[in-house]
């Protein structure tokens, strides 16, 4: 029995890159489960997709001017976020175009970009697929400080400004009213959600990375109401999933990142149908 679990919980920890990669989830499942408490509450789960695929750009010309290291690409990436993020709430300023008009034409334009920049790579392939699915068993220990810092940041703003961005989210006139500055707030949750992105790319990739913010907010919200709550909880499930997916995926050999999405949405249907009051059998009973 000892020896049971010790080759289902010990043995992978044996491996620094396994360390590595379970610090690596924890920070992302922290970060993204933060932020993506907006995401959800906001209906702005196309904006953390289209924010995932503007890096692409950004870490195209990381790979092509050879700064191919995950630190290289996490800068790269992190640049190109920011200014997709800008460009969408510039365009949005005043209402002058729909939100989701803005980031349909930015979603395009940065894929098109990054698309077109990695076909002049010669290890093409090899590239587009680290970028899509994630690479996070190469994370150094280099990038996790880097992820470390950039989590810190993202978050200590977000608790120093958490009252001006709940009521620029949810009550945008009553912010007007207050003389807060709306659109700059508006532009700084932008930003702190592409850097959040740009942070879970390293884990999941581009073609998962909205799964990271929604899902484990999505089902922090079955079980609590306020914002900080469902910030924390949603915090707990995302680095709690990424944990149990890292062994997952080592002892079945199926790819991380995979393995790190199915687990968050396997607790997220058992929510969905058996979270008290909320989930659907409760509901059915209730109707029966």
């Amino acid at each position: 029995m000892a020896a049971f679990w010790y080759n289902l919980v010990i043995a992978p920890l044996e491996f620094a890159f396994m360390q590595r990669a379970l610090l690596a989830v924890i920070l992302v499942g922290i970060t993204s489960g933060v932020m993506g408490a907006f995401v959800v509450t906001r209906g702005m789960a196309f904006l953390g997709d289209a924010l995932a695929h503007s890096v692409l750009p950004g870490v195209a010309v990381a790979f092509i001017t050879g700064n191919s290291t995950q630190g290289g690409l996490l800068i790269g990436g992190l640049v190109a976020g920011i200014l997709a993020a800008i460009g969408i709430g510039l365009l949005t300023r005043g209402q002058r175009l729909r939100e989701d008009t803005a980031i349909g034409i930015v979603f395009a334009g940065t894929l098109a970009l990054g698309i077109a920049l990695i076909s002049t790579s010669r290890t093409f392939a090899t590239d587009l697929q680290h970028i899509l699915i994630g690479n996070i068993l190469s994370v150094t220990a280099f990038d996790l400080w880097l992820m470390a810092l950039i989590g810190a940041i993202v978050l200590m703003t977000t608790l120093l400004l958490y009252k001006e961005l709940l009521l620029v989210s949810f009550d945008p006139t009553l912010a007007q009213a207050l003389r807060l500055p709306t659109e700059s707030l508006r532009i700084v949750l932008l930003v702190l959600l592409a850097v959040t992105v740009v942070i879970g790319v390293q884990a999941v990739g581009v073609a998962l990375i909205a799964a990271t913010l929604v899902t484990p907010a999505a089902t922090a919200r079955f079980f609590v109401k306020r914002l900080h709550h469902m910030m924390a909880l949603s915090a707990m499930i995302a680095s709690s999933c990424g944990i149990v997916a890292m062994y997952l995926a080592w002892h079945l050999n199926i790819e991380a990142s995979a393995a790190v999405v199915l687990t968050m949405t396997l607790v997220f249907l058992l929510s969905f149908l058996f979270a008290p009051q909320q989930g659907y059998v409760w509901a059915w009973r209730g109707k029966a």
